[in-house]
């Protein structure tokens, strides 16, 4: 598109704004003829300056490029290449690994592997008590000193809750420390009445 095309374009487009902000309930029909005709003029001017067909992929680096209907984007030639990344990252491309004449084979176990099993982890978790009920406060922690000197910091800000303690994650959850006394609060004002 040329600048003449794009300040023609600009300027049909303006005039069509204008018109659709003094429509109203009783627009004459000699006024609708009007917009109507500004309508197509600003329909052809924009199809003079098109020059390529339409898009066939949402894709910005593909535009014209083979379609997968199953992809985001349509684009057929990033989903194999997103598609070649996730068999990668797993490591199960269907490709051999060089240098060995047959392939390897993986006997499936009933409780799988070593190597499939995640590691354990364990966490440690700050939570604090509103008044109703324990919530955590901050994120998760892997280090229980850290963890420990957060509460610690909470607990001399300018506006500690009535009660910290400490939980241990690891396949299950123990409470580690309380700090303060929990104590059921009711919410509604003059205890409900």
């Amino acid at each position: 598109m040329n600048h003449a095309q794009l300040t023609a374009l600009g300027r049909a487009l303006r005039l069509l704004g204008e018109h659709g902000e003094s429509l109203s309930a009783d627009t004459p029909d000699a006024k609708l003829h009007e917009v109507r005709a500004d309508l197509r003029r600003a329909l052809d001017l924009l199809e003079d300056s098109v020059t390529g067909g339409a898009p066939s992929t949402r894709c910005a680096e593909h535009p014209q490029g083979p379609v997968d209907e199953s992809a985001p984007d349509l684009c057929l030639l990033c989903e194999t290449r997103r598609r070649a990344a996730r068999r990668a990252e797993v490591g199960g491309s269907y490709a051999r690994p060089r240098g060995l004449a047959e392939p390897v084979e993986r006997t499936p176990t009933r409780y799988g592997v070593r190597g499939d099993r995640p590691q354990p982890q364990q966490r440690w978790l700050a939570e604090m008590w509103n008044g109703r009920e324990w919530q955590l406060c901050g994120t998760p922690r892997h280090d229980r000193r850290e963890a420990e000197l957060y509460l610690a910091a909470q607990r001399r800000g300018p506006r500690p809750a009535m009660a910290y303690r400490l939980v241990h994650e690891f396949t299950d959850y123990e409470v580690l420390r309380v700090w303060g006394t929990p104590v059921k609060v009711d919410i509604e004002p003059m205890g409900n009445l």
